[in-house]
């Protein structure tokens, strides 16, 4: 049987392909270490829970409309409105099996055949995936770590062409953790106002920024540039919800119904007792919601102190999400590896300690480390690397 051609160009995702090796490794009695988790270590709160199965006794266990239920949507309205400032309409909202399907059915309504989509690198594995599977092409273009990884209004410019159809920014960013400021996103707003594109704002990672950094969407700036903008997020990341599957999509009424529409067709409606478990994070306390916010926050001091003494590591300190990028080029030379990717393998084989290459987010001289593990693991798993490093360095 031969597959459609769609699916014969995916690439498989690394942060996936890693967890599984690393769960190979546990099955077989090893210690592992598994940095490469995009998921918070913590347990959904426990008023959320209650809420599901308050749900579930209720009966609310049947289809509800594709777009969602009107009370999530109300809430996710307000929350736009309390932390933002933004003010949308119920019917400019849509609720989606998690944010990754809000991305995809985003692209699948937005691009033709050859349209072109800016993906700044480092980038989240699915954008490119996502924009081919659409018709699209993904033109990566490279942010430089010298401007910790963002993407300039010069690179934007001269990146479009008359196929461009939007660009993505990411922030804060899965992998780099780096935050745009509101006069970065000002300045690149400009860019699009001037040359008429659409901004896909990937905000999940939102609530996770630390050191007095503060979150700015793009879609803040303007009435113009918030009606060209398409905001994703989600309860996964904010409130330890990432098998309950519930993202949504902000934007212009157009877009929303088309999204709305297809979805209709593809997954009916997101997972009903999954709803009113994120209407509860939504309309009660977040206290919780700070408690992880701040353990995250005290483990990215600690992981980075601990990684930036491994020799021939450097490291651009994240700002938000709960990852570090570092740079390893250095120390891939220093121990005799070939590149970052065997670098990766003979830790894992070694030390047992499960990182993410570079590679797979378009940075080949980085990996990523997820620290939404425990502090003892984060301290015992620098422990093995810097063993490592020390262990083959010629």
């Amino acid at each position: 049987m031969e597959l459609a051609k769609r699916v014969q160009t995916l690439t498989p995702s690394s942060t996936l392909a890693i967890t599984a090796k690393a769960n190979e490794l546990k099955s077989q009695g090893h210690d592992v270490i598994g940095l490469g988790a995009g998921e918070p270590d913590f347990n959904t709160p426990e008023h959320i829970l209650d809420a599901a199965k308050n749900a579930m006794d209720k009966g609310h266990t049947k289809y509800t409309p594709s777009g969602g239920i009107k009370q999530l949507k109300q809430a996710i309205v307000e929350k736009f409105e309390n932390d933002q400032g933004l003010t949308y309409d119920p019917d400019q909202v849509i609720v989606t099996t998690g944010a990754k399907h809000a991305l995809y059915t985003l692209f699948q309504v937005l691009l033709n055949d050859g349209d072109e989509v800016i993906v700044p690198a480092p980038y989240w594995v699915s954008y490119p995936e996502q924009i081919k599977l659409a018709g699209g092409n993904p033109v990566i273009v490279s942010a430089q770590e010298e401007n910790h990884f963002k993407l300039t209004p010069e690179q934007l410019e001269q990146s479009i062409t008359d196929r461009t159809k939007a660009v993505i920014i990411n922030s804060p960013s899965n992998p780099t953790g780096m935050v745009y400021s509101k006069e970065e996103l000002t300045a690149l707003g400009e860019v699009c106002n001037r040359k008429d594109i659409m901004i896909v704002s990937d905000e999940i990672y939102e609530t996770l920024i630390y050191g007095g950094v503060s979150h700015t969407s793009i879609a803040q700036l303007s009435e113009e540039l918030k009606e060209r903008t398409v905001i994703i997020n989600g309860v996964s990341k904010s409130h330890a919800m990432t098998g309950w599957r519930i993202g949504y999509a902000a934007g212009s009424k157009k877009v929303i119904k088309a999204m709305t529409n297809l979805a209709s067709h593809s997954t009916s409606n997101p997972t009903t007792v999954a709803q009113y478990a994120a209407l509860a994070a939504y309309t009660s306390s977040q206290e919780e919601v700070m408690t992880m916010k701040e353990a995250f926050s005290q483990r990215l001091e600690k992981l980075y102190e601990w990684v930036t003494a491994i020799p021939g590591i450097t490291c651009v300190k994240p700002q938000g999400a709960f990852y570090l990028f570092p740079n390893v080029s250095e120390a891939v030379q220093l121990t005799g590896f070939d590149s970052v990717d065997d670098w990766v393998k003979g830790i894992l084989e070694e030390e047992k300690v499960a990182l993410v290459p570079g590679s797979g987010f378009g940075a080949d001289q980085n990996v990523r480390l997820s620290y939404a593990t425990s502090l003892d693991q984060l301290e015992e798993a620098a422990k093995r690397i810097h063993r490592f490093v020390e262990k083959h360095q010629s």
